[in-house]
């Protein structure tokens, strides 16, 4: 970010608190686990925001491999929400895949799209796939419905998710994702702060 585009970010900030005391983030999906990642991220931070949903394209494959793909999805989602709601700050959170040699890892991503363009971007744990997982997503399937028949569950992504099962309950995708936003919403404030100082 240069210093001009920097003071565009505070300033846009204080317009819209000045306006209406609260700042408008719009998740880029519909997808409950990551609607409540981000808005209990959100509202830990930022009480009085308004946040909103919508469904969002990603621009890449329905199941993203490797981190350019995965991260590409979650910048392309936010920033289809504020091409679509220019004054909010967009939010994309993508779910993937990625090899290391020959072990197939899930990988997962998330941007934010600001009101001054700048976009933030933050990755989150990775965990490797049993291999017959790996090999079927090798095949061209998705993970989700991989996962659903590997676990004889349905909406797997919506709830605990790949890495939820595969944690044993300990780290759900909601966490995973959680932990995405603290980082990019981190370096937003990071961004703002050091402005200040």
């Amino acid at each position: 970010m240069n210093f001009r585009n920097a003071l565009i970010f505070v300033s846009t900030i204080k317009l819209r608190k000045d306006r209406d005391d609260s700042m408008e983030f719009i998740i880029g999906s519909k997808n409950p686990a990551k609607v409540k990642a981000a808005t209990e991220v959100i509202t830990t931070y930022f009480p009085e925001a308004i946040i909103r949903e919508m469904a969002s394209e990603s621009g890449v494959h329905a199941q993203p491999i490797g981190d350019e793909e995965t991260v590409l999805g979650a910048v392309n989602r936010a920033e289809f929400v504020r091409e679509n709601h220019p004054e909010a700050i967009g939010i994309g959170l993508e779910g993937g895949v990625r090899l290391i040699g020959e072990e197939m890892y899930i990988c997962n991503w998330g941007a934010l799209s600001l009101p001054n363009g700048k976009i933030i971007t933050a990755g989150g744990a990775q965990i490797p796939l049993p291999s017959q997982l790996a090999a079927e997503i090798k095949k061209g399937k998705e993970l989700g419905p991989v996962m659903e028949m590997y676990v004889n569950d349905k909406n797997i992504r919506q709830k605990e998710g790949a890495m939820g099962v595969f944690t044993a309950g300990k780290i759900t995708r909601v966490e995973l994702f959680s932990h995405i936003m603290q980082l990019l919403i981190g370096q937003m404030m990071y961004l703002n702060q050091s402005l200040k100082d």
